[in-house]
């Protein structure tokens, strides 16, 4: 009993709360089936560094920001034909993030940008990655709020460390020139560092309309695309065809 509550204490030092929750059960298990020492060693040591593992893909998570959870077994591709399934399922997979490659999800409203997004962005995380979702309105809010209070260095660094930013609805809210130059920096100084995807309904001939000059929106198209996969996603609005199919069903129960 002396002996176990000793162990208990040095394993709640090296904070290694798996090993001590298991490690009676699994002396047992190895006595049963006559296991070595380092079969019951390995053991214990799997189960905590996937313990550990699973914390830190939570964490992860929890840290991106995202709104909903979206994963891409959700996602019904048959729901747009054209859309290229190949390069979603690639992307997924996450090897465009070491590559330092954005991502643009341009085309109709409804079509399921952001989940494709988020579902990217879920799996990076899974893999160790290091993600921040934001909407673009949150972000020239946060951005602008940041420059007032003197704190926008600060921010700024904060989104540069992350392998992945995710901006979604660029263009739904309109902003004006000051928040279109610092999106622009923080987009900029992503280039050929860091992994950015981007959601909008607007093909890049209209984002003069949110970024303003000619120069500077060319100049940032120019940037973005380098290294970039782009993917159109136009058909009908996933959401509307959802909401007639309710009605019908409403219609046909009456």
């Amino acid at each position: 009993m002396t002996e176990n509550l000793l162990l208990d204490s040095y394993l709640k030092r090296l904070k290694l709360s798996t090993v001590a929750r298991n490690y009676t059960r699994l002396a047992a298990e190895a006595i049963a089936n006559r296991a070595g020492y380092d079969e019951y060693l390995t053991c214990l040591l799997e189960l905590e560094i996937a313990s550990r593992d699973q914390n830190m893909q939570r964490q992860r998570l929890g840290r991106a920001g995202f709104p909903i959870m979206k994963t891409l077994e959700q996602f019904e591709f048959s729901a747009l034909p054209n859309l290229n399934q190949a390069l979603v399922l690639e992307l997924h997979r996450g090897n465009y993030l070491p590559e330092s490659f954005n991502v643009i999800l341009v085309g109709s409203i409804g079509t399921g940008k952001t989940h494709l997004a988020i579902s990217l962005g879920a799996q990076a995380c899974r893999m160790g990655h290091r993600v921040k979702y934001y909407t673009v309105a949150a972000l020239v809010t946060e951005l602008l709020e940041a420059h007032d209070a003197r704190t926008l260095g600060k921010l700024k660094q904060s989104i540069a460390k992350v392998d992945l930013l995710i901006l979604d609805e660029l263009g739904m809210v309109p902003f004006h020139q000051d928040a279109a130059n610092l999106l622009c920096q923080i987009i900029n100084e992503r280039y050929e560092r860091k992994s950015t995807i981007i959601t909008t309904n607007y093909p890049f001939q209209e984002w003069t309309q949110f970024f303003g000059g000619q120069q500077l929106t060319a100049a940032l198209i120019d940037r973005l695309t380098h290294r970039c996969h782009i993917i159109e996603m136009n058909g009908d609005s996933y959401r509307l065809k959802e909401s007639l199919k309710r009605k019908k069903k409403e219609k046909s129960a009456a």
